[in-house]
């Protein structure tokens, strides 16, 4: 029987909120944290394509977090800011600019602070949670920027800014 060789979690997350949720997400895939900016939309999009925008003379498309996780909209405020992720997907590499209700910190985060994704029961997929992260009494769930979009999803969103 071969073992499947564990890779290790630990590392430097960005961290941000949704609502009341705490998330990380992996420092190296982060490209930079920019305020809100004039948000164009396109037409004929999925619902958590929030448009495109123009980061010094390249145009990035950029999802709403709280809309592709099915939760509930809200208005921006002045926390709400944009944070442009680098995805590796194929041998392709794209920037995609994501919308957060808030940027936290970049914390270290070690293995042993790092939990198994629970099962959430038949049907729940959760293949884009690398793990939760017990900080101070705290969870902070830690996703796989990779996996947070479908092949076909990453499709129609880079499309977008094409």
């Amino acid at each position: 029987m071969v073992e499947e060789k564990k890779v290790s979690r630990a590392g430097k997350y960005l961290t941000f909120n949704l609502g009341p949720e705490e998330y990380g997400i992996e420092i190296l895939k982060v490209i930079e944290i920019i305020g809100l900016m004039k948000i164009t939309a396109v037409p004929r999009t999925p619902d958590y394509v929030r448009g495109i925008i123009n980061l010094r003379g390249t145009i990035h498309p950029v999802i709403d977090l709280r809309t592709k996780f099915g939760m509930e909209t809200i208005p921006d405020t002045q926390e709400t800011c944009i944070i442009v992720l680098e995805i590796e997907r194929e041998g392709q590499t794209e920037q995609i600019g994501v919308v957060v209700d808030m940027v936290k910190e970049v914390q270290d985060i070690s293995e042993t602070e790092i939990e198994d994704t629970p099962s959430l029961g038949h049907g729940v997929d959760t293949k884009f949670i690398t793990g939760m992260a017990n900080i101070k009494g705290k969870v902070v769930i830690l996703l796989n920027v990779e996996r947070i979009f479908s092949d076909k999803e990453l499709e129609e969103v880079v499309a977008v800014a094409a």
